[in-house]
C-alpha cells in the first residue's frame, strides 16, 4: 500500500513540479543573460505556471487520488 501511496503522490505532484522546475530554469537563464536580478521576476512565473498546470490537470489528479481512496477502502475487510 505504501508502495502505491508514494507512486500516486509522485504522479500527482510530478506534472506540477517539472513544469514549474522548466519555468525556473528557463527565468533563471533570462537573468543570467541580461544581469537582471529581480526576485518578483523568479517567483511570479512559476506560481503562475503552477496554477495553470494544477487548473489543467486537475480532473486528472482528482480521478486518480479517487481511484486510490476507493481502492483502499475495498482493500479494508482483508486486512483483517
Amino acid at each position: 500500500m505504501m508502495t502505491q501511496l508514494f507512486w500516486n503522490s509522485f504522479l500527482i505532484a510530478g506534472p506540477i513540479v517539472i513544469a514549474t522546475l522548466v519555468v525556473g530554469l528557463l527565468i533563471s537563464v533570462f537573468q543570467v543573460v541580461t544581469q537582471l536580478q529581480e526576485m518578483s521576476l523568479s517567483y511570479v512565473p512559476k506560481l503562475a505556471v503552477a496554477v495553470i498546470v494544477t487548473v489543467a490537470l486537475a480532473p486528472w489528479m482528482l480521478a486518480r487520488l479517487t481511484g486510490f481512496a476507493a481502492s483502499l477502502f475495498r482493500s479494508i475487510p482483508n486486512l483483517g
